[in-house]
């Protein structure tokens, strides 16, 4: 016995230690030599030791010459072979085993090594055939042959298959049970169910560091990177999984600032990071251009690793190319001893990203001197640099040579040849790519879907989208991003609600896009509707769904809700403040957009054309002329941006409206480049509210030379004949409106009751209640004229302002809407003089809120006021 034990503690020390083949066989021969080589258990530890030392013959030549084998020598042997990857010999001899001797730990060792060897498929079909097998007793299964198979369901991404194991395990009385709860939390996440995986955490007393770890990737997925946060606070314990993980989390979700922050804790804490986690980073550092933070994290990696490796050299090259220091990109690509395919491509990328596409593609050549082989992102990747008309010519050439290697038939290689002659505008060619593809994924039909937006055929790319055999969210996306681009978008709306019902997961773009959708529309309780949905999928406050929704309520009317969110976003972009102050200059708040525009600069936020945009039209509604000439020469003098011909429009608009109408001419007639129908129709207007009837000529006949269709213009020089008597020249433009084609553009007013969105237009008779409307508004008019602040314009040219749309849209939200609650009214012409009159002695006759959007701005009437000052 004691000789024994010295064997068994030799063969264990060698096996786990030494791993020497020369001192295996020499304790092998000393076996037979003590005549001890008859004992099985110290074959069974012989043949254990054999495999340890990677000595797969020997062991299996001990294996075959044991003439009394039992289970565990077997299993043993099986064990060698998957420890090794050899899964064909591992078969062959699970075959050639006894039904008999098969145990739990023969087929669990099959369904593990097969997972663990990559092919998971051939795991699942072994534990089918352990659960057929009828001298196993199902009852008596080792739950790690569950946890073996759950592994490989994961690995297949199989929702419906993971739903069978689980249903299984709790048939035979194993779902309580830690070891498999923390398996199948760990399996839905990676089958993306991720609600039955939180389903299962919860029901979990004490779950495992691997499962919470597992739990914080899940949460992220499904309610966003702060819940994914408040899981790995919670943690009684973390390792450096939790960390990476997490860290990984904010990275991928772009929120640089706080991933940069939860790495300085974990180094502060005293977990090492490892290359996931500096890829991670330096991915950060990339997100916000922290050109100082990555500069130090390099200068940590070489200092903490010694050298640089292929992976870690492509994160800095990513990193510093998109922090647009290209010269300290080629510095660490030149610094590495040796270069992958990534490398390559991470300099090419990083280049082009800069418009220097010539020099992308001259080291794309380069390249391919080097004999570097190529894969399916590079040229991927360098089809990418070519997705610009300048480039189209390169583009074929690299389009024939993945047809000469043979790359073409790559899913990714094609989907970018297809993007590529998209956007060089050649939509038959990436058609014709498509049709030729022998394979194709959700990108393919993608990327068809924008081809066809981008020529504007809206029928071809929703055909494309029906007939596509599977969807996912960015394919939705992109449908819903054709329709509200190109102005349809109520159908887009549509698409949106058949999304959700067919229970497709929004992300934040589906949200920005469908706000941003009724925002155009100005659909508030469909609106609100989108938002919550945002809110359920904790999306609400990345910072592009939230700057739609101060968009949408502020195109609705509802400014302090508009407020509050925008007080509510952490870290505001540029396009946040525009927003923001967007939304007080259409609503007439002008000093408030003056106060946010300096906000914006004190915070360090540098303002672009459109941010002066917002403060010269915010201005230009409250008559603020000082402060508009203050911001229009510090755009240039300040920030050094050229003002454009909407810039120029506000301006003429500004001092136009402040009766400075010999000013505004004169603007005109410096500006540097042309002025375009804005500032035209600018100064058109301005004559209008001051009766100008000359000016307006001047200004009307250089809108007839840009050769402007649209019918505003010559509606607005003949209201201004008409409002100054002038009758024969209303009939003139009648008549040369009449010649050239131009029909004036209808008004229509539109208000929702009912969850239903009620259209009304001039004279209308179609509404079911307009007998009613009639009636309503006659009432109304009658307390109006009471009043004796109402004096009504009796030109024939303005006979049917009576019942002008908004007018009966008022009047309809009188009748159906209770006493309390604001009317709020959309039109998509400008409010004429009689209308907004009307609306004012008609929210002080029924103290109630009136609010109406016209086509130029927001009108708040309350007790017989408007927050326009009567100045729009």
């Amino acid at each position: 016995m004691q000789l024994s034990q010295k064997f068994f503690d030799a063969f264990n020390l060698c096996g786990t230690s030494l791993k020497s083949p020369p001192i295996a066989r020499k304790l092998h021969a000393q076996l037979i030599l003590s005549g001890l080589d008859a004992s099985l258990f110290l074959l069974n530890n012989l043949m254990h030791m054999y495999s340890n030392c990677a000595m797969l013959d020997d062991a299996f030549r001990v294996f075959r010459e044991t003439s009394h084998a039992n289970t565990f020598t077997w299993n043993t042997m099986l064990h060698a072979f998957v420890h090794s990857g050899q899964m064909q010999e591992a078969e062959n001899l699970f075959d050639e085993m006894p039904t008999r001797m098969r145990d739990s730990i023969s087929w669990t060792t099959m369904i593990s090594g097969y997972c663990q060897n990559g092919l998971p498929a051939y795991s699942i079909k072994t534990f089918m055939s352990m659960l057929r097998d009828s001298n196993h007793e199902i009852q008596n299964c080792d739950p790690f042959s569950y946890t073996c198979t759950m592994k490989a369901c994961a690995c297949l991404s199989s929702p419906q298959l993971a739903l069978q194991l689980h249903a299984h395990a709790i048939k035979l009385h194993l779902g309580t049970q830690t070891c498999i709860q923390n398996s199948l939390v760990d399996m839905y996440i990676k089958c993306g169910a991720i609600r039955l995986a939180e389903t299962v955490f919860l029901n979990i007393k004490s779950p495992s560091l691997f499962c919470r770890n597992s739990m914080i990737y899940g949460y992220s997925q499904l309610y966003g990177p702060y819940e994914a946060l408040r899981v790995f606070t919670r943690m009684p314990q973390r390792d450096n999984v939790s960390w990476n993980t997490l860290i990984s989390v904010f990275s991928q979700h772009g929120i640089g600032v706080r991933c940069l922050s939860m790495f300085v804790e974990m180094c502060n804490l005293g977990f090492r990071p490892n290359f996931m986690t500096y890829g991670s980073v330096l991915s950060a550092c990339a997100s916000v251009s922290d050109l100082e933070w990555g500069s130090h994290l390099h200068a940590r990696i070489l200092r903490m690793e010694h050298s640089l490796d292929s992976f870690l050299g492509s994160g800095l090259i990513d990193m510093y190319a998109k922090c647009g220091c290209l010269g300290l990109a080629r510095r660490v690509f030149d610094s590495l001893g040796q270069r992958n395919q990534v490398s390559w491509t991470c300099l090419i990328a990083g280049i082009a990203q800069f418009g220097l596409g010539e020099d992308a593609l001259a080291l794309f050549n380069q390249m391919r001197l080097d004999s570097v082989v190529l894969d399916d992102f590079t040229l991927a990747t360098v089809l990418g640099v070519c997705s610009s008309p300048n480039y189209a010519a390169p583009g074929e050439l690299i389009h024939g040579y993945a047809i000469k290697s043979g790359m073409e038939s790559s899913v990714p290689v094609a989907n970018a040849i297809i993007t590529m002659y998209a956007k060089c505008g050649d939509t038959e060619k990436a058609s014709l790519a498509f049709r030729l593809m022998p394979l194709r994924d959700t990108i393919s039909w993608t990327a068809m879907i924008g081809a066809f937006s981008q020529k504007g055929d809206i029928d071809r790319a929703r055909q494309c989208f029906d007939t596509m055999p599977e969807r996912n969210v960015i394919t939705w996306n992109s449908m819903l991003s054709t329709y509200i681009q190109h102005g349809f978008t109520e159908e887009g709306m549509k698409l949106y609600v058949l999304m959700r019902s067919q229970a497709v997961k929004p992300d934040w773009i589906t949200f920005a896009t469908s706000i941003r959708a009724c925002a155009e529309l100005a659909i508030l309780k469909l609106g609100t509707q989108v938002i919550s949905h945002a809110i359920k999928f904790g999306l609400s406050s990345d910072v592009s769904v939230a700057n739609s929704i101060v968009t949408m309520y502020s195109r609705c009317g509802h400014i302090k809700e508009a407020q509050k969110v925008f007080y509510s976003i952490h870290v505001k972009s540029l396009i946040s403040w525009n927003a923001m102050m967007a939304a007080f200059a259409q609503n007439g708040i002008g000093k408030k957009v003056i106060e946010t525009f300096e906000d914006m600069l004190r915070t360090g936020c540098k303002p672009d054309h459109i941010s002066f945009v917002a403060v010269l039209s915010g201005c230009s509604h409250m008559g603020l002329v000082v402060e508009g000439k203050h911001y229009f020469d510090s755009m240039t003098q300040m920030f050094g941006i050229s003002p454009t011909n909407e810039h120029f429009a506000c301006m003429v608009d500004l001092l136009g409206r402040a009766g400075l109408l010999d000013e505004a001419k004169n603007l005109i007639d410096g500006i540097p480049l042309k002025p375009n129908a804005t500032v035209w129709s600018a100064l058109l207007g301005a004559c209008r509210i001051h009766y100008n009837s000359r000016l307006a000529e001047t200004a009307a006949k250089k809108l007839m030379e840009l050769n402007v269709e649209d019918s505003g213009g010559y509606v607005l020089l003949a209201n201004i004949y008409a409002e100054s008597g002038e009758l024969e020249n209303v009939a003139d433009m009648r008549k040369l409106m009449k010649v050239k084609g131009i029909r004036k553009s209808p008004g229509c007013s539109w208000i929702e009751v009912d969850n239903r969105v009620h259209v009304f237009t001039v004279d209308d008779t179609s509404h079911p209640q307009m007998k009613e409307i009639y009636v309503k508004l006659e009432e109304m008019m009658k307390k109006i004229e009471d009043t004796g602040r109402y004096v009504s314009v009796v030109s024939s040219a303005h006979r049917s302002k009576k019942y002008h749309s908004e007018k009966l849209a008022f009047a309809f939200g009188l009748l159906s809407l209770p006493s309390w609650m604001p009317i709020h009214v959309m039109k998509n012409l400008r409010v004429c003089n009689d209308c907004h009159l009307v609306i004012k002695l008609l929210s002080l006759i029924t103290s109630r809120k009136l609010i109406m959007r016209d086509g130029y701005r927001f009108h708040h009437f309350k007790d017989g006021f408007c927050s326009c000052r009567d100045y729009w």
